[in-house]
């Protein structure tokens, strides 16, 4: 469908819109409202600092790295050079790589650094962090209240219209209405909303790249990040996007032509309507200090891309990861959950499973497939990258290894007993049958591992 729309676009881009352009603010004001633009100059000075100090630490000290991810079966390395920072024991999974966070201080945790600069770097995310979940709530509080005054000054102006309506059906479009706009608990909604548990760190020199592709609807030029939705992320949560593009003068004042609308020197922000062939999209320039906040179903509803510009820059994207199936102790109870199966004769001190049932085979076998594929083999496959900042994640890493052998010894004692010549009864044939599909899955995953 993508392949085929470009073929008949041709040289007849759709139209975008830049803030240099009349319609501008009433196409944002009507189709792009739940993008909410901050300039720098709002945000205070010495945060400003902490902050830019911290990318520039973490960029000497060789933290930053280029994601190998999987698209339809084949490996790309990101353009964008990327570390996550956040929650201890966290991890962020998007285009089939799984993401560990460096820990930022937090309290209870003895999380080691390499160095203090790396702490002071981590610390001053966690302040940036809280700055913007905090602008986040008040945002959305901000929203709800301009809703909801609306809604009751419609409803008056309806009533005054038609004040014929039974008050029965006042009644209810009133109730439909607020429902609609007005969050059932708005404490607990704007918390779950805006409590970012991570950050993910982006950084890119445009000049050292040797290619960038082409936005393909638009012309709106250079993409850093192609058109995407942010994935993993809690339902209707805010993203929070802090821009630091290291500009200077000779950038600033480049006047360089040649991609019409935006100035290709600077950074900007691409949205569009998701699956919209009419709406023009918008390109928002991103200067030093900036940041951006993506409200309530914005991430779902539309897509949004990164327009390089000539500078070096870093940004921080702060996230509400859906982390339902991915933490430390998400992953250490479901090993808990499969090794309960196993038992240790008191005596001779072997091994055996209590139970041979399909359910109970299965579930310890698909866990054993999930320690190994989506943890280890993630976590080693990128190297030994999170020791340029900490050695946080070798101990848990160690404490999974060691489920997973036992588990591997939970696999040969179910093959023992699928071997043992004995009639096979209709329940065991049951067994052996979803046994061999979840052993086919891992040899098929094991091949695909070691070819990457």
């Amino acid at each position: 469908q993508k392949k085929k729309l470009l073929e008949e676009l041709g040289e007849n881009r759709l139209p975008y819109l830049t803030p240099a352009d009349a319609d501008f603010h009433h196409l944002w004001k009507t189709k792009y409202s739940k993008l909410i633009f901050r300039k720098s100059d709002t945000v205070p000075e010495e945060l400003h600092e902490m902050v830019q100090k911290g990318f520039l630490t973490l960029r000497e000290h060789d933290c930053f790295f280029q994601d190998l991810v999987r698209i339809k079966g084949k490996d790309f390395l990101t353009p964008v050079s990327r570390i996550l920072i956040g929650n201890p024991g966290c991890t962020y999974k998007y285009l089939n790589t799984r993401l560990f966070t460096v820990p930022w201080p937090t309290e209870g945790y003895d999380i080691k650094y390499c160095s203090p600069q790396i702490h002071d770097a981590c610390k001053a995310l966690t302040k940036l962090n809280d700055y913007l979940h905090i602008e986040a709530v008040k945002t959305l509080q901000g929203q709800n209240s301009f809703e909801t005054k609306e809604i009751k000054d419609t409803a008056v102006i309806d009533r005054e219209q038609s004040f014929a309506t039974s008050l029965v059906e006042q009644g209810s479009v009133s109730k439909d209405q607020s429902s609609a706009c007005v969050p059932e608990d708005d404490s607990i909604s704007l918390k779950n909303r805006t409590s970012y548990n991570l950050t993910l760190l982006n950084y890119m020199d445009p000049l050292q790249m040797l290619y960038l592709k082409q936005e393909p609807y638009f012309g709106m030029g250079n993409m850093a990040v192609s058109w995407h939705h942010d994935e993993n992320l809690l339902e209707r949560s805010t993203v929070a996007v802090y821009n630091y593009s290291c500009e200077d003068s000779a950038v600033e004042e480049s006047g360089e032509e040649g991609v019409k609308g935006r100035d290709p020197a600077v950074w900007h922000v691409g949205l569009k309507v998701a699956w919209d062939i009419e709406t023009p999209g918008l390109a928002v320039p991103l200067h030093q200090g900036d940041f951006y906040l993506m409200l309530d179903d914005l991430n779902m509803t539309h897509q949004h891309c990164v327009l390089a510009g000539l500078s070096p820059r870093f940004s921080s994207t702060h996230r509400v990861a859906d982390c339902s199936r991915g933490t430390l102790e998400y992953i250490f109870g479901q090993c808990e959950l499969a090794l309960q199966n196993l038992q240790t004769d008191s005596e001779s001190r072997a091994l055996s499973l209590k139970s041979l049932e399909t359910a109970v085979v299965k579930q310890a076998e698909e866990i054993h497939n999930e320690v190994e594929f989506e943890w280890l083999r993630q976590f080693w496959f990128q190297g030994k990258r999170y020791l340029k900042c900490t050695d946080w994640w070798l101990k848990p890493m160690a404490e999974l290894e060691e489920f997973w052998r036992k588990m591997e010894i939970m696999t040969s004692l179910v093959l023992s007993e699928v071997r043992k010549e004995q009639p096979i009864e209709e329940q065991r044939n049951e067994t052996i049958s979803c046994f061999l599909l979840v052993l086919k899955e891992r040899q098929k995953l094991r091949k695909e591992w070691a070819a990457r």
